[in-house]
């Protein structure tokens, strides 16, 4: 049995191992880095006059201010003033994750009457999207095997992509969940192209972190270690070590940090909510009485009650129009979990404009939209070039599939795309705003594409490079057409 203490440590080497540049990926990767340090620095212009300013009501300044897409600004106000403000069981250890940094920041604040928030988040923003991209290029390469210049190609044509580019510019967790996954990726095909196993440690680490940032794509790392492992993944000491044994601590967290830390701040705001709800409620009645002709007390309190319920009705009638209401879909149950999901929107045209559309390129009409604010679910583009391009993406996608057919490592990587269509395409869960979360999955699509490169002749390689080379240009060219000056 090895040594538990010592193949830790061997881990932690690998690791800083992983993270060192190579000659060949340094140029593309700061080539892209500088793209995106433009992107980040236009962000940072257009909400630094309100957000640099410190302020005790920093959730009412960010929520309401932030307005890109339907990303939420929830790593500002954590940064700014640690609170466990996610979805605790969505992202049950995102908000410890960001506790160091939070804690930089309040020290930062004091030292300088400055809130440097978007700064941190940007820099956190742009180391992962140097890595993302190395770790592309390295996924096409070192692991299906194309040339350098192909694997660089491909990984450009991911970061055109309209949601990556706006994922790794926002203050959400979906660049760090798309950092994660892809480093996943890279380990475990890695795995499979050396006929190794993974250890206990590595699934266990793997798992705790992308889990903790994302739950549900916790799930992938399993897929993951099944495709390296095979039958082995079922030994009884690896169940136990690598997979009950995380799940069963990011459940307890979860359960613990809701309650010591969520509820009270909850049950807290209910509170004052009441309070103020029964001060302004005894005011209205107060002033009903001044003004009313009835003089019977109980008479008057049944005519206030009456006309109370009738505020409430018309309340109700008028919040069930607003588009946070309209646009989310019937769920299949109301309980807990279930009313996350949506049986209501339609799937083929979510798929050709959300999915695989707005996904891939931004729509000009609503552009940047939240559908909770008012966009609406459905934006149709007005140019057939739009439908051209997402046709052919999706035909090069079809087509490295069946080239990749045979390899373990595709299989690996579509196990959990599939698993992402299980939950937003069937279940309907974010179906409609499902581009938002296309940093989880739309690596899969030029990772198919890079078994085309592999599979084709030199002279239909020349063709492909030049159609993901044509591709790529124009997507970036029309992404940050609208981008650019949607921030300035």
């Amino acid at each position: 049995m090895n040594n538990p203490i010592k193949e830790f440590k061997n881990i932690i080497v690998q690791i800083f191992r992983m993270f060192r540049v190579r000659r060949n990926e340094a140029m593309p990767a700061l080539m892209a880095l500088l793209v995106y340090l433009c992107l980040n620095g236009l962000v940072i212009y257009h909400y630094a006059e309100k957000f640099m300013k410190p302020t005790k009501a920093f959730w009412s300044l960010f929520i309401k201010n932030f307005q890109i897409s339907g990303f939420d600004p929830l790593t500002y106000y954590v940064l700014s003033t640690w609170n466990p403000a996610y979805n605790i069981y969505r992202h049950p250890l995102l908000a410890f994750f960001v506790y160091p940094l939070s804690q930089l920041n309040v020290w930062l604040m004091d030292m300088t009457g400055v809130n440097l928030v978007q700064y941190i988040a940007a820099a956190i923003l742009l180391f992962i999207v140097f890595y993302s991209f190395i770790f592309m290029i390295r996924i096409c390469r070192d692991i299906i095997g194309v040339k350098n210049t192909d694997a660089v190609l491909l990984s450009s044509l991911l970061f055109s992509f309209a949601y990556v580019m706006v994922s790794y510019i926002v203050p959400d967790h979906f660049a760090p969940s798309m950092f994660m996954l892809l480093m996943a990726l890279y380990v475990c095909g890695i795995k499979i192209r050396d006929k190794k196993r993974l250890s206990g440690w590595q699934t266990m680490l793997m798992f705790l972190f992308t889990a903790g940032i994302t739950l549900s794509n916790g799930i992938k790392i399993f897929v993951d270690a099944l495709f390296v492992d095979g039958k082995r993944f079922f030994r009884p000491r690896y169940l136990l070590f690598a997979v009950l044994i995380p799940s069963a601590l990011i459940w307890t967290t979860a359960r613990w940090e809701y309650k010591t830390l969520k509820f009270p701040e909850d049950k807290k705001r209910a509170e004052a909510r009441k309070k103020k709800s029964d001060e302004k409620k005894a005011q209205e009645y107060a002033l009903f009485r001044d003004t009313t002709s009835i003089k019977d007390s109980a008479e008057a309190k049944k005519a206030f009650d009456q006309m109370m319920k009738q505020r409430i009705k018309a309340k109700y009638i008028a919040d069930h129009k607003q588009p946070g209401y309209t646009h989310k879909g019937k769920p299949i149950a109301n309980g807990e979990f279930s009313s996350w999901t949506d049986i209501s929107t339609p799937r083929w045209d979510s798929a050709v404009e959300n999915l695989f559309g707005e996904s891939i390129q931004l729509h000009k009409d609503h552009l940047l939209g939240d559908t909770l604010r008012g966009r609406p679910v459905l934006v149709y583009y007005n140019n057939m070039m739009n439908y051209s391009v997402e046709f052919i993406l999706v035909a090069l996608f079809i087509a490295g599939i069946w080239f990749g057919r045979r390899s373990r490592f595709m299989w690996m990587a579509l196990g959990g795309f599939a698993f992402d269509m299980f939950i937003h395409v069937v279940l309907g869960f974010g179906l409609n705003e499902v581009y938002i979360m296309g940093a989880h999955w739309l690596f899969v699509m030029p990772i198919a594409m890079a078994y085309t490169f592999k599979a084709v002749d030199n002279k239909k390689l020349i063709f492909m490079r030049g159609l993901i080379g044509f591709l790529t240009v124009y997507l970036l060219a029309y992404n940050l057409s609208l981008l650019v000056p949607y921030l300035l």
